[in-house]
């Protein structure tokens, strides 16, 4: 535990040198709720915001925290950095266990500062506990994609071999989590049905709904639906919590397991 605590210390301290990236990641999502404020604010009366606007947020700190995770490892591992605490005697789980806590630092305050802008620029009027559960899901969504970071980093030699992921993680996260359009399976909001927008899962083809279900966005998107409705509750959905809580534990597992000890 104190080689752990030493790892994710460096960690931290290194995010807190390089004060560019750490100002852009908190920036970065701030600026984007805003600009999505903009484009609410042209919609009909009518248009359900809440739908919208947390499962947004929550995306922007899955989709910032996969990414830098990712990125700063494979420049670590290419740097020599992680090549260096192996032959100090460092084991995989200390390594990553720590990358874990350093990172979880900055997303938890990237879902803090999305969270609580989406609550003051939207006005939405929700109780302490609702708001209380619904970082606790941005928070476990953080962990999630902190993980798959890791994950996705040990198959990249550079940094720029992390780019194709984005885009084979990223999209089908938005358009298979029901992020956009609500699946029949899910709840169904009333304004679900005056847009229109409804997406039927039996029509989709058996991979594309195997590879929905193997996407944090998706259990994370499932709860925070549930918990901004009207008398939705956290035991509804205690199976999706409990697969996104089971994904971060497998990606935790496979990348001890495959985190290459040498370039």
């Amino acid at each position: 535990m104190n080689r752990t605590l030493r790892v994710a210390r460096r960690v931290l301290q290194q995010l807190l040198r390089d004060r560019r990236l750490l100002g852009l990641s908190i920036v970065a999502p701030l600026a984007i709720v805003y600009l999505l404020k903009l484009f609410f604010d042209t919609m009909p009366p009518g248009f359900n915001v809440a739908r919208y606007a947390v499962p947004v947020a929550a995306f922007l700190v899955h989709f910032l925290a996969f990414l830098l995770c990712a990125i700063v490892l494979v420049q670590e591992r290419t740097g020599g950095t992680l090549e260096r605490q192996f032959i100090n005697g460092f084991r995989r789980h200390e390594i990553i266990g720590g990358y874990l806590l350093g990172y979880l630092g900055l997303a938890t305050l990237q879902a803090v500062a999305a969270l609580a802008e989406v609550v003051l620029l939207f006005g939405l009027d929700y109780g302490a506990r609702t708001l209380l559960a619904l970082f606790a899901v941005v928070w476990a969504l953080a962990i999630a994609s902190v993980m798959l970071g890791i994950f996705v980093s040990t198959f990249a030699r550079r940094e720029s071999q992390v780019f194709p992921f984005i885009p084979l993680i990223i999209l089908p996260s938005v358009f298979l989590s029901g992020l956009l359009f609500p699946f029949i399976p899910l709840i169904i909001l009333p304004s679900v049905f005056l847009s229109g927008l409804l997406i039927d899962s039996d029509r989709l083809p058996a991979w594309a709904e195997l590879l929905g279900r193997l996407l944090p966005l998706r259990y994370a998107n499932t709860v925070i639906q549930e918990l901004i409705r009207p008398g939705g509750a956290l035991g509804n959905v205690w199976g999706s919590l409990a697969a996104l809580g089971a994904y971060s534990l497998v990606l935790l597992l496979l990348a001890s397991r495959t985190l290459p000890e040498t370039e």
